[in-house]
């Protein structure tokens, strides 16, 4: 049994999870920074018009399924070799490839790095949080997650300062300089005492994938864990990234910048991370804080469509509050890590988040089906309430985890 200290202020600001929080930092940072860059960076390319899009659409593509390869591959290892070793080798790639990127000189070769940046992104969220997880006492593990998630959104509002003040190459090269440097830190931090001492089990099945989809009991954790963190990209993948379209839709008095609607709902998530987190801690309660940030992202949803002619101002205002609302990121990945045992526990907790951002494909598929029949914002509305439905079913199906001790393993017939 792996012994934690009493929990602390000081306990909460340990090496692990600093350094968890510093690499998803870095990690948003590379995630947001291609949306930024893309057209400035295709143009160089010698691309133009409506291969802008059709390109940046096929890049983003290529990076989405890295992460969904790199979220099964580096949970699985992080349950069979390591949090640590996950967490060094995902920043190690994505680095690398960040300084790759700004040296494309044609379509192909950005498309396989965006590939090889997918596949390094998708292992961070997971282990770091599976490991601040662990080596935080049950009853302020919630406060060590949340700095993990809200240092790390704020590098969407970095990458949009960086990208702003200089040239697309070089923001990919400060980016994959602030990953290597982030890994001399990484030198000093210990394994989950969790993980040592599966470690010492012989004979105990660690990271089966498989194991999650041969039991239905724990197939339907799995599934609602997933579930629950629709929402968010939902407004993400939807309201936020055609928020352009929206605006002229909705009357809006000017037009609307995708970049500046990021970014405003970046800013929201750090405050959403940051108050969720404490809001857990005090009603000693995932599922409470959950369920009441759903019904936020109702009512922000129902704000953004019912605003009418305003100005850009207020459509961004509003934006903030959307980001606010889906800032329950930290606790949504945290329910899915405590709802396993130690020997999937890496496993869930880095595949979950990928499948939600995968997850984006089906609801922009959704949104395009419907938008040809019902019009543009009748079908959001249509695959938001689908979105926020399948959430509340799942969140209530899940058992609640703010008490649980982790320090036990999944048992496979």
């Amino acid at each position: 049994m792996e012994h934690k200290a009493a929990p602390s202020l000081r306990t909460v600001l340990s090496l692990p999870v600093i350094v968890a929080a510093l690499g998803y930092f870095v990690d948003i940072y590379d995630l947001v920074l291609f949306s930024i860059v893309r057209v400035p960076s295709l143009k160089s390319l010698g691309l133009s018009g409506k291969d802008l899009i059709d390109n940046g659409v096929f890049l983003l593509n290529m990076q989405m399924t890295g992460m969904l390869l790199g979220g099964i591959t580096w949970g699985v290892l992080g349950d069979r070799k390591g949090r640590l070793k996950i967490m060094f080798g995902s920043i190690f790639l994505y680095s690398i490839a960040n300084i790759a990127n700004g040296m494309v000189s044609t379509l192909s070769e950005y498309a396989v790095l965006r590939f090889i940046a997918g596949v390094g992104l998708a292992g961070e969220l997971g282990a770091g949080i599976t490991l601040v997880s662990e080596v935080l006492h049950r009853n302020i593990r919630g406060y060590g997650t949340m700095l993990v998630a809200s240092v790390g959104v704020t590098g969407a509002i970095l990458a949009n300062i960086i990208a702003g003040a200089y040239d697309w190459r070089n923001a990919f090269y400060i980016g994959g300089a602030l990953g290597l440097v982030l890994l001399i830190a990484r030198i000093s931090v210990a394994e989950s005492g969790m993980f040592r001492a599966m470690e010492e089990r012989r004979g105990l099945s660690r990271g089966n994938m498989l194991a999650l989809f041969t039991d239905r009991r724990r197939f339907l954790r799995y599934l609602n864990s997933i579930l629950i963190g629709v929402p968010i990209w939902f407004v993400v993948g939807i309201l936020i990234t055609f928020s352009p379209e929206f605006a002229r839709v909705l009357g809006t008095s000017a037009p609307v910048s995708a970049g500046n609607a990021v970014m405003y709902c970046y800013l929201g998530l750090v405050f959403g991370d940051l108050t969720s987190g404490l809001l857990s801690q005090a009603l000693q309660s995932r599922k409470k804080v959950v369920f009441l940030y759903m019904f936020l992202t109702i009512a922000g949803v129902t704000v953004y469509f019912l605003q009418g002619s305003r100005s850009p101002a207020f459509f961004y205002g509003v934006c903030l509050a959307l980001g606010f609302a889906g800032g329950y990121w930290a606790i949504f990945v945290t329910v899915a890590a405590e709802q396993f045992g130690t020997n999937l526990r890496a496993t869930v907790a880095t595949t979950v988040p990928n499948f939600v951002r995968g997850m984006v494909v089906p609801i922009t598929l959704l949104f395009q089906f419907f938008r040809r029949s019902i019009g543009i914002e009748a079908s959001a509305l249509a695959v938001g309430v689908i979105c926020l439905t399948a959430g509340f079913v799942a969140l209530a199906s899940l058992e609640e985890t703010f008490h649980k001790d982790l320090d036990y393993f999944e048992e496979f017939l």
